[in-house]
């Protein structure tokens, strides 16, 4: 049972980069990891590619959340 829907952890700075670029810039990214990529690297000093990587798949992730919820029929 253990480990069962469980989701990968983000550390919190991840976190925290992800929703003030997307709070900045929220009409820049979309659910295009690659095109994220290449954002997080113009707006920030993130000197790590993994770090980078990071960010701009969780801020992939949030924005895929956020299609399907907008493309939900309402109740």
């Amino acid at each position: 049972m253990q480990g069962d829907s469980l989701g990968n952890v983000k550390p919190a700075f991840v976190k925290r980069i992800a929703l003030e670029l997307l709070q900045k810039f929220p009409e820049e990214f979309t659910d295009d990891f690659e095109k994220n990529k290449v954002l997080v690297e113009k707006l920030t000093t993130i000197s790590t590619k993994n770090v980078r990587n990071r960010v701009a798949g969780y801020i992939t992730r949030l924005m895929e959340d956020r299609k399907k919820i907008e493309n939900e029929p309402a109740s």
